[in-house]
């Protein structure tokens, strides 16, 4: 192991508290109470993880309409640490349009240590006021095993049943896996496709190990159904299949199987199907790790944008946030050098760009959004993260402080960088941007359009709000609904937004800091380019021409 890669892993504390192995979390719920009399509840559950005695969203599951008893499709993937408790909390939301009009409706509370050692976890949930109500969860857990490979699923059916009198059947279709104690496990359910006999699903993706615990003779269960508004859908069909019989179509061949209805087929003398549903691709995606692109030549390009408008206070005030004391450094300080100094074990020359935003500056004194901080806008690169440090310093006595807190620019600047990334079709150069501000960012709109453009790029954008603004609105950069969105309603590609408050952190080491902000930066990496099919290069591909700094 080379010595930059033990630095970077030991820095991540990739060796200092080990992953144990990856969990699959699976959900349903029974008995949901209907709070509204003219019709049933559309249930979301909220998964958070307690993180320095904060809960912190993890993820969400898909709603299921009008469902008192729903079973859920999503699964959620956890690093399980032995050695730490690592409690959960699932909420129950009832969603009207957005997460923040939702009813809440209950939640639970465990440890995946419990779940993990009863693989199957059932507990009643705690209604508002703390009281136990009536709806159960059921939580499974199963561990993902060496075989991290995805199976790209494109299915499509023709000439189904139509179960509607005045249109077509809403068909959507359910894959269940058959466990070894006999139950069946939801594997996947596809989008409706509304009034269509002939639909075609979209293309989607599930873990070789999720479809068939890596047996590839193990039973499918696959049922069409007719959709219903009120939640009582209409059963079409079904077959069985195996994943060995899926394979079939890797070669651009189809794969067909009669869709039946046991029922006819006693019935009707004549009964043939009630469709064909077709397999048309199936493809079998390798899944490379974080460090098989690091070790494979990967360079992570940091770039750090600092907010200097007026509202941080004058510099050579004591109360200001960019106040340099002799001997104490500030919040903007503490957060640069937490997050830079493991960003730099990834960084081969370890030159680092760093940009200011929202200040006056020399010679005319115009605003400027994405300034060097060096004031060499043809070189804006800094030596190490001490160069940025004393970059940072030397300019502040000669900046005027001003606004507004536009941060668009900046992230346009590096998703310009990012962009010519993208020709190479090489895993070569991953950008992090991480942004530094004193409060709610004033150009919002163009934020959110700068980011979903971003997502579609190698680059993840780390926010950190320094001092005690109300940061509430920059949650809008998640999404009412758990998904950001550009103003015109384009979703993001991919997550690439991690946002902290400094003040969360004030008394914790710098280490916890870095560990908060860059936790997801790994699963972004690897999540970008498996998206572009984009293999890691070998190590022994670059060895001999990939300089390292000391």
């Amino acid at each position: 192991m080379s010595d930059i890669y033990e630095s970077a892993a030991n820095s991540l504390g990739l060796f200092d508290s080990p992953c144990l192995t990856k969990v699959e979390l699976r959900l349903t719920c029974k008995g949901i109470l209907d709070r509204d009399a003219l019709s049933k509840p559309d249930p979301c559950f909220v998964l958070k993880m307690k993180s320095h005695g904060q809960w912190m969203e993890v993820d969400r599951t898909e709603v299921i309409h009008s469902s008192v008893n729903p079973t859920y499709s999503k699964v959620f993937t956890l690093d399980f640490y032995f050695e730490e408790v690592q409690r959960l909390r699932l909420e129950l939301y009832d969603i009207n349009s957005g997460l923040k009009e939702a009813d809440f409706l209950g939640s639970v509370e465990c440890t995946l240590g419990q779940i993990i050692s009863q693989r199957k976890l059932c507990k009643a949930l705690l209604r508002p006021g703390g009281t136990v109500g009536k709806s159960i969860i059921t939580i499974s857990a199963e561990e993902l095993t060496g075989n991290d490979d995805y199976i790209e699923l494109s299915f499509s059916a023709r000439k189904l049943d139509d179960k509607d009198f005045f249109s077509k059947s809403d068909p959507f279709l359910e894959i269940y896996r058959l466990n070894d104690d006999a139950t069946m496990q939801l594997v996947y359910r596809t989008e409706t496709v509304m009034n269509n006999l002939n639909p075609v699903w979209k293309t989607f993706k599930v873990s070789l190990n999720s479809l068939c615990s890596g047996d590839h003779e193990r039973k499918l269960q696959c049922t069409v159904w007719d959709w219903d508004s009120n939640g009582k859908h209409d059963y079409i069909g079904e077959f069985e299949a195996t994943f060995n019989e899926m394979r079939g179509a890797i070669d651009g061949r189809q794969v067909q199987w009669p869709c039946l209805n046991p029922k006819y087929r006693v019935k009707k003398k004549n009964y043939k199907n009630s469709g064909i549903v077709i397999l048309n691709q199936c493809k079998i995606i390798k899944m490379h790790s974080f460090l098989d692109y690091i070790m494979g030549g990967c360079q992570i390009q940091f770039t750090v944008a600092i907010d200097f408008t007026a509202s941080n206070g004058d510099p050579r005030n004591s109360c200001s946030l960019h106040y340099i004391h002799p001997y104490q450094p500030n919040e903007y300080l503490k957060a640069l050098v937490a997050v830079g100094e493991i960003c730099q074990d990834y960084d081969s020359d370890k030159m680092f760009p760093a940009f200011g935003f929202g200040a006056q500056i020399p010679p005319d004194y115009k605003v400027s959004h994405d300034f060097a901080v060096n004031f060499n806008e043809e070189n804006p690169e800094c030596a190490g993260i001490q160069g940025v440090v004393e970059a940072y310093q030397a300019c502040l006595p000669k900046l005027q402080l001003y606004g507004p807190t536009n941060i668009a620019p900046i992230i346009q600047k590096v998703a310009n960088s990012a962009s010519q990334e993208v020709h190479t079709k090489e895993a070569m150069q991953y950008f992090i941007l991480l942004i530094l501000t004193d409060g709610v960012i004033t150009d919002m709109a163009d934020t959110r359009e700068a980011i979903v453009q971003a997502s579609h790029l190698p680059m993840s954008v780390i926010i950190v709000g320094i001092g005690n603004a109300d940061f509430g609105d920059m949650q809008m950069l998640d999404g009412d609904d758990g998904i950001l969105r550009s103003p015109k309603g384009e979703p993001v590609f991919r997550d690439i937004v991690q946002f902290v408050p400094f003040r969360n952190f004030k008394h914790a080491s710098p280490a916890a800091l870095a560990k908060s902000v860059l936790a997801e930066v790994p699963n972004q990496v690897v999540d970008y380019y498996n998206s572009k099919g984009i293999k890691p290069k070998v190590p022994s591909h670059f060895q001999s021409s990939r300089p390292f700094g000391p």
